[in-house]
């Protein structure tokens, strides 16, 4: 019989929502330096520069993302109980919140530009963009895959108020 660790399940799924954001990041950052910097001669919109707002969401969430992810590994990894996020009660509310910026912000550029994307692949701008739209639909799968199994844990197991390194030994409990 094969043994489930769900602390490893966790890291991988955290560490792949760290990478997802990462290059959510780096695709939302060239999108903003693209039109922000656009040449007089540039199609695109006529030469003028702009920023589109969601892509601006999208760093942002990409941004509060990395270090939530980091965070949640070395949380898991070492069995760190911080006193303010420290139960499975905690993690399932951030995962909640955070989860809503990528939802709102995959979603809203999906709405945009994916019936434009399929036609102008020969143009850098567009393969940025559709690489930004599946990094971002990765992430936010990785993201719900995370609360769903922290959901199910924790109510099979009574732990919304155990520590949320998954690993508890009440002896140990730092903030019981």
């Amino acid at each position: 019989m094969v043994s489930f660790d769900l602390p490893l399940l966790r890291m991988g799924l955290y560490g792949a929502l760290a990478v997802f954001s990462f290059l959510l990041f780096v695709f939302s950052a060239a999108r903003l330096n693209y039109t922000l910097t656009l040449s007089k001669g540039d199609s695109l919109n006529g030469g003028r520069k702009f920023y589109d707002p969601v892509v601006a969401e999208l760093l942002f969430t990409s941004l509060i993302s990395m270090p939530w992810a980091a965070f949640m590994i070395f949380s898991i990894h070492k069995r760190y109980e911080n006193r303010y996020i420290s139960k499975f009660r905690d993690e399932m509310i951030m995962l909640a919140f955070i989860w809503i910026f990528w939802m709102v912000g995959t979603a809203y550029a999906t709405s945009i530009w994916a019936a434009d994307i399929a036609s102008c692949q020969n143009f850098n701008a567009c393969r940025v963009l559709s690489a930004l739209l599946a990094f971002a639909w990765l992430g936010w799968l990785a993201l719900t895959a995370l609360f769903g199994i922290c959901l199910l844990f924790t109510i099979a197991n009574h732990a919304f108020l155990e520590p949320l390194h998954g690993r508890w030994d009440p002896r140990q409990t730092v903030y019981a």
